[in-house]
């Protein structure tokens, strides 16, 4: 039955009026609901919140590195140390080293750029971050709903944004009613925020709804692969924070590892890869796990235990991709926008911050008795914050890495080492770029083809195994949330011309080309493995894949990530 089938035999949805619905309990999301409820309080007045999460509760999607820079936090909570804010382990050390296969050469520290030094930060779990805040929230007043996956937008005659509805419960593969339907619920609200993250199923319909990337260059991701350890002792150097460029990737893809010590002698070590790589054949997976092979790092994982894996889409086009933030009933904030740091690889502090800006907007409006208008307050308060202007420093980081590994690292130390010294805060030039990561991929048969060695099973592993510690879950019996526009697609153009990409650049192993009765190909869409990390939405050279949340409470259940 279609959805406008379900309203007309089950309807009308059940409905709840709040003055702000946030979509998204990560940390742009709950610093809007917290902030608005403290706004709220100093004022003497009330503001009803109301938070959506898809995952099983707040944190259970959440994956970064992660180094939080505290700065944002402290604005939010002054006193979040003594409120037991879990960032335990301060930042001790930076290295930075360039691999070649079997060398190891670290950056000297005084020509190491800022923007790769983390004295004053904190090597942390973000998800235990924002279980911490979703508990300091709901102390406030905010209403959490976990498990509730926003999955339309509403609108009023106007066009305005007038709120969300949460997804149908219990419909059964072939999308009929079972036994245990529910509708979903309306959740209407004087304004909307939205924080799904990287690549939110509703953000890009606003995004393509209201043109808000109209004049902007295409948004640029990258795909975050994650795992934590349990290391041995002697291995643990708390607050030790390293990063990797070069080696397992070629001169022209953009990326590479990190590893930072956690306290309890925890390690997480990743690897990001930018999505806009050219070679089809390439699986960022994979990439991953050669980096835990190299000469200087495969040592750290004698006699330890993998504990984690995890995989995220980051939005990382900066500055120059951002969209417009506000349209008539609501506004984008973190990394649903896009306002990740790259070229410091972070986006917490930064989500935090977009979320007070956006709720001190959103307060003023209903004090001034306004509703449904569009907060033009709040792009303005960011133009002039401190966060504008990190961002601009940054603008060009992305864009110089487009022309290769070598002009990136010699422009970033430009920009970032020598200008400073020169007394210059900006660059004095802006770069652009214009293609779409999903358009970037060559031919296979233009390509080098890569070859990938057999995992171990001890430092190296599949794709399954690993999905396995993420405590990936769906209902088996719900109507697929991957699915295709045209069938015919993978093997007519993804498997003939690109040597069937999804296969690889997936990292849970959804996407699988399987033989028919017949002989022929087919596409086999695996959606249980899902992990939600969005790069199937994103890189699929023909956006021919159709992303949408499943049931609430479906995917990842993160520990420690």
């Amino acid at each position: 039955m279609t959805p406008h089938q379900l309203l007309e035999q089950f309807g009308p949805r059940e409905a709840m009026d709040y003055d702000v619905v946030v979509v998204g309990a990560g940390p742009g999301g709950l610093a809007t609901a917290i902030h608005l409820k403290q706004l709220a309080q100093k004022a003497g007045r009330e503001i009803s919140v109301c938070v959506l999460e898809k995952g099983s509760e707040p944190g259970a999607h959440i994956l970064s590195g992660a180094i939080m820079d505290p700065g944002a936090l402290t604005e939010l909570f002054p006193d979040w140390k003594a409120m037991g804010a879990p960032l335990n382990q301060p930042v001790t050390a930076d290295q930075f080293l360039f691999l070649s296969e079997t060398n190891a050469k670290p950056a000297p520290a005084a020509f190491l750029p800022d923007c790769f030094k983390n004295h004053g930060n904190y090597v942390i779990s973000l998800g235990n971050l924002v279980r911490w805040m979703a508990q300091q929230a709901e102390s406030l007043g905010v209403e959490i709903f976990p498990g509730f996956a926003a999955a339309e937008v509403l609108y009023d005659e106007q066009g305005r944004v007038r709120g969300v509805a949460t997804g149908n419960q219990g419909l059964g593969k072939n999308g009929e009613p079972t036994d245990h339907f529910a509708l979903g619920m309306e959740l209407r609200a004087k304004y909307t925020v939205f924080a799904e993250g990287s690549r939110g199923q509703l953000g890009r319909e606003l995004i393509g709804r209201f043109k808000l990337d109209a004049g902007r260059d295409p948004q640029s991701y990258g795909i975050g692969i994650k795992e934590v350890w349990e290391v041995a002792p002697d291995k643990h150097q708390p607050g030790l924070v390293l990063h990797t460029a070069g080696w397992p990737l070629d001169a022209n893809t953009y990326g590479g590892g990190f590893l930072y010590h956690l306290e309890d002698r925890k390690v997480a070590i990743g690897f990001v890869v930018g999505l806009d790589y050219t070679n089809p054949w390439m699986s960022p997976f994979e990439e991953f796990q050669r980096l835990k092979t190299h000469p200087a790092i495969r040592g750290l994982f004698d006699g330890a235990k993998r504990l984690g894996y995890g995989a995220r889409t980051i939005t990382a086009g900066g500055l120059l991709s951002l969209p417009k933030l506000v349209f008539p009933g609501g506004c984008l904030v973190g990394c649903e926008a896009g306002f990740l740091n790259a070229s410091r690889i972070k986006g917490s502090h930064a989500a935090i911050k977009t979320g007070m800006l956006a709720a001190q907007a959103i307060a003023d409006a209903l004090a001034a008795g306004r509703a449904q208008d569009e907060l033009g307050a709040y792009p303005e308060a960011f133009e002039q914050s401190w966060l504008h202007a990190e961002l601009k420093t940054a603008r060009n980081f992305k864009q110089w890495f487009k022309k290769g590994r070598l002009v990136g690292t010699l422009m970033t130390g430009i920009e970032r080492w020598l200008l400073p010294r020169l007394g210059i805060k900006s660059p004095p030039w802006t770069i652009h770029h214009h293609v779409p990561d999903h358009a970037m991929l060559k031919s296979a048969a233009d390509c080098p083809r890569i070859d990938y060695p057999k995992p171990d099973g001890v430092l190296t592993f599949d794709r399954l195994s690993s999905v396995y510690l993420s405590n990936t879950n769906h209902e088996e019996n719900q109507p697929a949330h991957i699915t295709l526009k045209d069938v015919s697609v993978p093997v007519q153009i993804n498997l003939k011309t690109y040597a069937g990409p999804e296969s690889r650049y997936c990292p849970a192993g959804v996407y699988e080309f399987v033989k028919g009765p017949d002989g022929g190909d087919r596409l086999q869409i695996n959606a249980q493995n899902c992990v939600h990390c969005k790069t199937c939405d994103i890189k699929d050279p023909t956006q021919n894949i159709v992303w949408v949340a499943p049931e609430g409470g479906g995917g990842p259940n993160y520990v420690g990530m």
